[in-house]
């Protein structure tokens, strides 16, 4: 009989034999009958098994949680458990038996550590809350798909394994290419703005990005998950416009789709309204300084100087015309003052979500750019040519998807939102 997932027994079913798939949740034994909880990604049902009539001699005295089981039986018309639908056992085959004890509880609500979970991620995952978040940034990454793919951006795959950095640096992770010292590219920003002078003109990519910083902070990951932007014939406003559209669109797509299965609800945010405030770097660097902030013109803001900004805007908000020495070489400076760039950050109260901005599109002034930040021209050659054939006005953005959804889902840890992180001190599982 086909299997029928537990979110989808419905009136339609009442009164009918169905088959239902999945892992023990919990197991209750009374005198004349015992109920196993079964579990699906999409939710918990109620098998009752009278033992008058065990199904097939099977010893339910041997089962134990997590065990995996294919149950075929009666969905009754009158349910009798009032928390959740019900099958009464007509035959139960056991397709799997999970070993005892478990490392991590699945089933009870006991508080693990995160270290404890991680190292257990087979079962913690099973947890409906996590593939809850699982199933949420899903359709947030959908979301956003669908709003590009509507505006003319076509996806694209640049590679990873790269010769030289992409923004300059040391953060980098080296590799051994064959003879070859290779490294983990940090973005493909090199290969979609090459992209952006092969005509393509409006290009996006979602895929790994590599950061080999030492830092290990619960808002942090070493890898991670990219969407990138590049869009012809634009400019940073252009680029800005995107991004709000994108993120309001994966948004409202994780909302339409929330998944609330095993009596657990995700609490996420609204859906935020357009457009996002526009505060340029000069009068957040104004409002830090009069909360009493030590910083100058031309220093990044750190934890506690976002905190004073992030209280005054208390969603999701765009700094805008950085300073020149804080942003890579491909940023275009602001025509009207060389000291400031067209460039952009999206933040969301106090954190960091995204960095974007118009680029550099004369070949000259980005030989000029290289030679400023420190880099020889000669060891981006292949990117240089791109720019010596007509390239046209472009810019776009980078936007770390596990960041958005931890925002999203209002999570402590962005760890949470990885299925396997990879940080500073975690390569395993």
């Amino acid at each position: 009989m086909k299997r029928t997932l537990i979110s989808e027994l419905d009136n339609d079913h009442l009164g009918k034999t169905v088959t239902v798939e999945g892992w023990i949740h919990e197991i209750k034994r009374l005198k004349s009958v015992d109920f196993i909880m079964l579990r699906d990604k999409t939710g918990i049902v109620q098998v009752t098994v009278k033992k008058t009539e065990t199904p097939i001699g099977i010893d339910l005295g041997s089962l134990t949680r997590e065990s995996v089981m294919r149950v075929t039986g009666e969905f009754p018309e009158k349910q009798i458990s009032k928390k959740m639908k019900e099958i009464t056992a007509s035959k139960i085959d056991l397709l799997n038996v999970a070993a005892t004890p478990l490392p991590l509880p699945v089933a009870e609500n006991i508080e693990s550590d995160l270290e404890t979970r991680l190292n257990n991620r087979f079962l913690d995952l099973r947890r409906h809350e996590n593939y809850a978040i699982f199933h949420t940034k899903s359709n947030l990454l959908w979301g956003i798909r669908s709003f590009l793919h509507t505006h003319g951006f076509v996806e694209v795959n640049t590679p990873k394994i790269v010769a030289s950095s992409t923004e300059g640096g040391a953060d980098l992770f080296r590799v051994q290419y064959f003879e070859m010292d290779a490294y983990l590219n940090q973005s493909p920003q090199l290969y979609k703005e090459i992209l952006i002078s092969s005509g393509f003109e409006r290009v996006f990519e979602v895929g790994p990005a590599f950061r080999a910083e030492k830092h290990n902070t619960t808002y942090h990951l070493n890898e991670f998950t990219s969407i990138d932007i590049e869009m012809g014939f634009s400019n940073h406003e252009d680029a800005m416009a995107m991004l709000e559209g994108s993120v309001k669109s994966g948004i409202e797509n994780a909302l339409s789709h929330a998944h609330n299965s095993g009596n657990y609800q995700l609490r996420m945010l609204e859906v935020p309204e357009l457009p996002f405030p526009r505060v340029e770097y000069s009068k957040c660097l104004s409002m830090v300084q009069n909360a009493g902030g030590k910083i100058e013109f031309g220093e990044d803001f750190g934890p506690e100087h976002l905190r004073v900004i992030g209280e005054k805007y208390p969603g999701f908000y765009f700094i805008t015309k950085w300073p020149s020495e804080l942003r890579p070489f491909y940023t275009m400076v602001d025509p009207d003052d060389e000291t400031l760039t067209n460039s952009f950050d999206l933040q969301f109260r106090e954190r960091e979500i995204t960095s974007g901005a118009q680029r550099v599109h004369d070949p000259e002034m980005l030989r000029r750019r290289f030679v400023a930040k420190g880099l020889n021209p000669e060891d981006f050659q292949f990117y240089l040519n791109a720019f010596r054939y007509g390239m046209p006005p472009h810019a776009g953005w980078g936007l770390g998807l596990e960041r958005l959804a931890m925002i999203l889902l209002d999570l402590k840890n962005i760890r949470e939102t990885s299925l396997f992180p990879r940080d500073r001190t975690r390569i395993v599982p």
